[in-house]
């Protein structure tokens, strides 16, 4: 999810602060209908505030949280044999050792010098090296390349060639544009390993891909399902909608056991992205529904000619009602599904509206 505001990049350090001081131990794994539990969580004195009018939320499902993260703020887990995650508890990171150096997948500011950290960690355990060589970027949003620089220009940088364009015209040396790029699919080759990286298509953004680690069992496909978890705010802020919706899909064509979604502070399963798209569905399904029921009239003649005001207000209704049964239905099953439930339905409805032309008569 793009951060490219000072106000995005502010609440994304606080989000990554919160979650540094929440992350449990991982519970169970994610089963659909699952019952809300405790989770701790920051309290308002901490920020030097009473928190007398906030509103309250539905706790976050144990299983919806990861392990703990270190003094320094961060986790480094193994997935399969010599490749690694890592995580602040809002981010992660992967990276890939390898008898020619260290691959570096997706390098979040928010984790910044301890990627450096952990795979020092692991260089000293297990006795490789802890140079950095390469590092594949998912996409080009800062949230997750925007600590790339940190590694220097001597690092083979690798990316969609659309990934090329948009880090040249932003023009970040925190993150640098990718030396290698590729249309379709690409397949890195570095120390023995083997990592596939293919572009089916624009989805959370135009150059986002899918990296498969076949001898790994896993594949790191980043902003689209969040295990555990609701998406983010306007299904996770996506640039398009259409794409993003028929992402899932070709993530399970792949066979994989873990998954790297780039966000939150645990792994994610098949099962968990199953329940992304059961809700996304029933998301829609209630739409289509509102769209039916809300008599836009009613906005009509109240407001006006002040057309803004009657499609706001329509729009609001809408995605009200369609939000209420998905958001109770998944809460204690998906975090957060109470607090960004209508947001995504505003996103998919126009997305409905204007991409598939729901609701689009042609005048007479």
């Amino acid at each position: 999810m793009s951060s490219s505001s000072a106000s995005g990049t502010d609440r994304r350090s606080f989000l990554a602060r919160v979650a540094a001081a929440t992350a449990v131990p991982a519970a169970a794994a994610l089963v659909a209908g699952g019952t809300a539990t405790a989770a701790s969580a920051a309290t308002p004195s901490a920020a030097g505030s009473s928190g007398a009018g906030l509103p309250d939320y539905a706790p976050v499902p144990a299983g919806s949280l990861g392990p703990a993260v270190n003094s320094q703020g961060y986790y480094m887990g193994r997935i399969q044999r010599n490749l690694y995650w890592v995580t602040d508890g809002d981010y992660q990171a992967a990276f890939l050792t390898t008898r020619d150096g260290v691959v570096l997948f997706d390098a979040p500011p928010t984790i910044g010098h301890n990627l450096q950290r952990a795979v020092d960690e692991i260089a000293a355990a297990n006795g490789t090296s802890n140079k950095v060589t390469h590092i594949v970027h998912s996409h080009h949003h800062s949230d997750h390349v925007g600590a790339s620089g940190l590694f220097g220009r001597h690092v083979v940088r690798i990316g969609h060639e659309e990934n090329r364009r948009l880090l040249l015209r932003d023009n970040n040396p925190n993150k640098p544009a990718p030396d290698v790029t590729f249309a379709d699919r690409y397949t890195l080759h570095v120390g023995g390993e083997r990592v596939e990286l293919a572009h089916h298509g624009s989805n959370h953004a135009p150059d986002n891909i899918y990296i498969r680690f076949p001898h790994h069992d896993t594949l790191m496909l980043v902003d689209i399902t969040i295990p555990g978890w609701a998406p983010f705010g306007a299904l996770n802020y996506s640039e398009d909608i259409q794409g993003y919706l028929a992402a899932p899909a070709k993530a399970l064509s792949y066979p994989w056991k873990h998954h790297i979604a780039g966000h939150m502070g645990r792994l994610g399963t098949r099962a968990d992205v199953t329940v992304h798209q059961q809700y996304i569905d029933d998301l829609t399904t209630s739409i289509e529904q509102a769209l039916g029921t809300v008599d836009y009239g009613v906005y009509a003649a109240k407001y006006g000619n002040n057309i803004w005001t009657v499609v706001k207000t329509w729009l609001d209704e809408v995605c009200r009602q369609a939000a209420a049964p998905v958001a109770a239905k998944y809460t204690g099953t998906l975090a957060a599904a109470d607090v960004f439930t209508e947001s995504s339905a505003f996103s998919l409805v126009e997305s409905l509206r204007l991409d598939l032309g729901l609701g689009s008569a042609i005048h007479d």
